[in-house]
């Protein structure tokens, strides 16, 4: 069972503190963890969203999160749009009665109801302000908490703030995407570890620093997309590379165009062949060598060769761990 609760937060009693995109991102987060691209089950999703009329206190909160979190889950997941706050004593999830930060759910009191989970997994996600405390030693200072198997990925620094670009925060849109694909591996996966390496690279120096830690023995995947390969031309890696550094000898009878070929020779089989080699090439397994493309390689003789990544994705499945 998987088991996911999406929370955004627009409305406040004092109209003045009102964000803007954050039911909509959790409205977009919820939808694209319920179901995997294939339309397959994924997570038995739960939205909570204030609007002008409908409000989210402290106590409602805090009950939901037990409840995501009592149950002897295979994962959950917790993803909060909304305020934060820092005071001297922590962080805080401002609910919408919130005028000062100590009126928030405090960050240390999810950290308490995660740690005594059931669930075998669990992933914070949190976009608001001064997020990074998530986690945190309130005694020890600069140290992290965490129990096994919980995974914290935060929007920002527990000294910075959280913003919003075009009616959605930055970090969202940067999930989301993440989530659609752009995080996925080659088997279509999508784990914390690769959402938060995607926003790494998104962010830059001067921007908001997304903050990601850990305490785990395995990822797991947030979704799965269709992969960019078939697993059976996947695998067809150990059978093409005897070894992760043997090249693979290529001739005119792989390219279906001949016309600079030496030989009008036609092989079905190697052109066959050919099209999964340039696949890898597409996905950066594989790369020609003693020339600048497959099709020269092809009719000048030549060869490919595994990549690092290739090599990796060899040892995998000729581990029989794909």
């Amino acid at each position: 069972m998987r088991k996911a609760l999406c929370i955004g937060i627009n409305n406040y009693y004092n109209s003045q503190n009102n964000l803007h995109g954050c039911v909509n991102d959790a409205n977009k987060v919820k939808d694209l963890l319920e179901r995997n691209e294939d339309g397959t089950l994924n997570f038995e999703t739960r939205l909570m969203y204030t609007t002008n009329k409908k409000y989210i206190t402290r106590s409602e909160l805090k009950d939901a999160i037990k409840e995501l979190f009592e149950s002897d889950s295979e994962l959950a997941v917790l993803y909060y749009s909304g305020h934060g706050a820092l005071d001297s004593l922590g962080g805080y999830l401002c609910t919408s009665e919130v005028h000062c930060a100590d009126e928030g759910l405090s960050l240390d009191d999810v950290m308490k109801i995660i740690a005594q989970s059931k669930a075998k997994n669990k992933v914070v996600i949190l976009d608001c302000c001064h997020s990074g405390f998530a986690g945190d030693s309130v005694v020890m200072q600069g140290s992290s908490i965490l129990t096994e198997g919980t995974i914290i990925l935060a929007a920002c620094d527990k000294h910075q703030y959280s913003l919003e670009e075009n009616g959605m925060g930055v970090f969202t849109s940067l999930l989301i995407e993440a989530l659609n694909g752009g995080a996925m591996n080659l088997l279509g996966e999508v784990s914390p570890g690769s959402i938060y390496a995607y926003i790494d690279r998104s962010l830059g120096a001067w921007e908001q620093r997304p903050i990601f830690k850990a305490n785990i023995k395995n990822f797991v995947s947030l979704r799965k997309n269709l992969p960019p390969i078939k697993l059976s031309e996947l695998h067809r890696i150990t059978e093409f590379f005897k070894s992760p550094h043997e090249e693979f000898a290529l001739d005119p009878t792989y390219e279906p165009d001949k016309h600079e070929a030496d030989t009008p020779e036609v092989n079905k089989e190697h052109e066959e062949i050919f099209a999964i080699l340039q696949k890898y090439v597409k996905l950066n397994l594989v790369i020609p060598f003693g020339a600048k493309h497959m099709y020269y390689a092809a009719i000048n003789h030549k060869s490919c060769k595994l990549t690092a990544q290739g090599q990796h994705y060899w040892y995998l499945v000729k581990k029989n761990r794909i």
